[in-house]
């Protein structure tokens, strides 16, 4: 039987566990640069999972610094990714979305980041209810692993969608203009068959 404070764990650590997870869409216009700030204690997991939606050639530029300006991570031209890191010091962390490369059209990027909070343990906390933390934490985070998945995989498919639609659109628009065209230089040629062949009579 599980005692009441193991109940009470069981019950509550998964709220505490939960994360700060800000999702957003951003338009980013050509030449421009947006940047979103977190402030965060040190250790706490920093997880961020962007995809280009639309524009151009779907890449974008990411940068992200610490409070101490030290760049954490960067990347040029890239449609979609993941990258989770530990604040090594508290302070406001800052990330960044360039379209600088692109001088005419703009993009629309979705982002999410994920801030996960280190949990600290009683200290008199027996070792039974430490595991049972570590198993709960263990649980939220493949959690919320699944849920940036689930986002991710309907981004993607709301963008090959939208793909396939533009193609569709483009192969009928494609098709009118040749029967367009075909209508024309048979109409056209039967014209001119008909004045070459033409009798003229001579007053």
């Amino acid at each position: 039987m599980m005692s009441n404070l193991e109940m009470f764990l069981i019950l509550v650590l998964p709220i505490l566990c939960m994360s700060s997870v800000n999702g957003y869409f951003i338009h980013i216009d050509a030449l421009a640069e947006e940047c979103f700030f977190d402030k965060v204690a040190t250790g706490t997991k920093m997880s961020m999972m962007f995809e280009v939606a639309e524009g151009g050639f779907l890449d974008i530029d990411i940068k992200i610094t610490g409070p101490d300006d030290k760049v954490i991570y960067t990347v040029d031209r890239e449609s979609s990714g993941k990258y989770t890191f530990a604040a090594h010091m508290e302070g406001v962390y800052t990330y960044c979305f360039s379209n600088k490369m692109s001088t005419v059209t703009p993009k629309i990027v979705m982002f999410s980041m994920d801030l996960e909070s280190k949990l600290e343990s009683s200290e008199d906390a027996s070792e039974q209810h430490q595991k049972l933390e570590e198993m709960v934490n263990q649980l939220s985070s493949s959690l919320i692993g699944v849920k940036h998945e689930q986002e991710y995989m309907e981004l993607r498919d709301r963008i090959h969608r939208s793909i396939n639609e533009n193609t569709n659109s483009r192969v009928v628009l494609w098709s009118f203009f040749e029967a367009l065209v075909l209508v024309t230089m048979t109409i056209g040629q039967v014209y001119y068959l008909k004045r070459f062949f033409e009798v003229r009579r001579v007053v």
